[in-house]
């Protein structure tokens, strides 16, 4: 069994031990220690990563209370080792998982919920509820949570008597047997947890939820705590000056000003697709009766490439093409003959052009890569 310093001492990143065990194992070693700071990968919380003796740990898992630490070289057994875990690492993850028992204390407690799925990854915190939550509920939570934060209170982890267990309100997700860890929040939680956290609540700085999903009948919450709340809300403030300098609008106004530049170019759309309707009409009008025709037009939207070879073929008593040139998005193409068939034609012109599209035998619509000359040389010898 290997002594677990990181019980003793959740800050502790530096420490002397003894080697064990190493054995091969995959493109790895696993190496056991008589004793370790490292955290082995458990509760929805990652492993703490670092150096033995300046090897890499590159993961860390506990088999039958064996601590295997993944090393890329091997260490001989019974040398004596120097590891350092990885001390910023190690806080991010106290960080975000002493945020989430402080929030889901809270929760839990006050929807009468339980906490049924927990994920630490290296961008964001996950946690699951078997009940529905509102954002507007949650950011009543939020303001709690941080509020115990700022309180600064001494965090407890102990390992109670049966006793005294037995009398404890704690939260679980599953029956436990032999000692059981317990970690208080005063007055926010307590929790059977095996994970490293916080010695005061104000180490965790920071609560802030990103979003709040329905999932399996209950909440699915992403959040952050700490540092990385911080650099999320650094980054947010960020994009919100960008957005108010490109809009000219003060940082507290950017959601008005969008709101409005929303509506001005809705309503632009609206104007555009009325005109585009009566170019469509006249030119339809202007080719009645002339039989096979290709037009080309720029920057054709889908539906506006549809409506004018839709229009067109319908007065010119023959096979329409539309070419509209989109840049990198390709060039957009419409072909349409009233009791046509046009697939051979369609599989000549994608073939030939790196092509995707497709419809109705005499209606097909889609997208070429080339050269817009060779296209419209390639579309006129079936014009002819």
């Amino acid at each position: 069994m290997t002594e677990k310093l990181f019980y003793q001492d959740s800050h502790l990143t530096d420490f002397e031990g003894r080697v064990l065990s190493c054995a091969a194992e995959k493109d790895n070693y696993a190496l056991v220690l008589d004793r370790t700071a490292f955290y082995p990968e458990g509760g929805g919380q990652p492993s703490d990563l670092g150096f033995i003796n300046d090897i890499p740990v590159v993961f860390v898992k506990e088999v039958a209370g064996e601590i295997r630490h993944y090393v890329t070289a091997p260490i001989e057994p019974g040398a004596s080792v120097r590891g350092r875990v990885d001390q910023a690492r190690r806080r991010d993850l106290m960080q975000q998982h002493s945020g989430e028992h402080m929030a889901s204390g809270l929760i839990c407690s006050r929807f009468k919920c339980e906490n049924v799925g927990f994920h630490i990854s290296d961008q964001l915190v996950t946690i699951d509820y078997n009940v529905p939550i509102s954002w507007e509920e949650l950011k009543i939570v939020e303001d709690e949570a941080n509020r115990a934060v700022w309180a600064n209170q001494p965090v407890r982890v102990f390992f109670p008597d049966r006793e005294e267990l037995a009398a404890l309100d704690y939260r679980s997700k599953k029956e436990l047997e032999g000692a059981v860890r317990i970690v208080e929040y005063p007055g926010v939680d307590i929790c059977a947890c095996c994970g490293t956290h916080v010695s005061f609540t104000g180490e965790v700085g920071l609560i802030k939820f990103l979003s709040c999903e329905p999932h399996r009948g209950g909440v699915r919450i992403q959040m952050l705590s700490g540092e990385r709340a911080l650099r999320y809300v650094q980054a947010i403030q960020a994009q919100n000056h960008e957005v108010s300098v490109t809009l000219s609008a003060k940082e507290s106004e950017t959601a008005a000003a969008v709101k409005r530049i929303h509506q001005e170019l809705l309503a632009a759309r609206a104007r555009l697709a009325t005109l585009e309707s009566r170019a469509t009409e006249e030119r339809a009008r202007a080719l009645s009766g002339t039989g096979n025709c290709l037009l080309e037009e720029e920057n054709l939207s889908v539906d506006a490439t549809r409506r004018l070879a839709a229009a067109v073929m319908e007065s010119c008593g023959g096979l329409c093409a539309v070419l509209s040139d989109c840049g990198a998005e390709g060039i957009r193409y419409c072909l349409g003959q009233v009791g046509g068939d046009l697939k051979a034609l369609t599989q000549a012109l994608n073939e030939r052009f790196s092509g995707r599209g497709g419809g109705k035998p005499h209606f097909v619509q889609g997208t070429l890569h080339g050269d817009l000359k060779e296209i419209k040389s390639f579309l006129e010898t079936y014009l002819k």
